[in-house]
Order: C-alpha cells, then structure tokens, then sequence
C-alpha cells in the first residue's frame, strides 16, 4: 500500500506553512516587502521548498504537469536570454576565450541532462 499524501510530502508542506506564516508575521510588522520577498527566494532556493511545490502541483491530475511546463519554461528561456546579454558583454570586454570556455560547458551539462532525461524513462525503475 502506497504512503498517505501527508506522510509523503510532510517536508514541503510543513517548509511552505512555515514561509507563510513567517511572511504573514514579517507583513503585518511592516518589513519592507521587497526584503520579504529577497527571503522568500532566498529561503525557497535552498530549502528547494520551489522544487516540493512544483512536485505538488504536478501531481494534478492532467494540468499538473502542463502546469509546471508552463511556469518554468519561461524560466530557462529568460535565463538563457541574461547569459546571452553577459556574454556579448564579456567578449566586448576581451573575454572571448572564457565565454566560449563557459559555453562548451553550458553545452555539455545541458547534453548530459537531455541523456539523462531520455535513459531516466527507458530504464525501469526496478
């Protein structure tokens, strides 16, 4: 029998009811909401309390998924975009050599998680 829903993501749970209530708490003392959000973000990074949200909401039966495509493809694109903008500023600067360096290594760990992605549904889990 499968675990309860609860027992299963009781960290992202309890991670996210304690980010709202400490947001609540620092609004109605009158942070500054930029410095709540710059937290916020801070907090969700490295809690990977966005990557437990995300596993929650796609776990909605058809428009979980699609949701979660829809909120971080985005993402990567604009991403994407800002280490383009960098580099042309880089090789402006004389740069060139480290900006292709960089992007080789861009290329393979993109390269490498494609694979990763393709063998991660092939092979069976067991």
């Amino acid at each position: 029998m499968s675990k309860s829903f609860f027992y299963s993501y009781r960290k992202s749970l309890l991670l996210w009811a304690g980010i709202l209530i400490i947001v609540i708490i620092a609004l109605l003392l009158g942070v500054d909401q930029k410095i709540v959000v710059f937290g916020t973000v801070v907090v969700g990074l490295f809690t990977q309390a966005f990557a437990g949200l995300g596993a929650i909401i796609a776990m909605i039966p058809f428009v979980g998924p699609l949701i979660v495509k829809v909120l971080t493809i985005p993402f990567f694109w604009m991403l994407n975009g800002m280490v383009y903008m960098v580099s042309i500023l880089a090789i402006r600067k004389g740069y060139g050599k480290e900006v292709v360096n960089s992007r080789v290594v861009t290329l393979a760990l993109l390269v490498g998680t494609v694979i990763g992605y393709i063998l991660g549904h092939l092979l069976p889990l067991r």
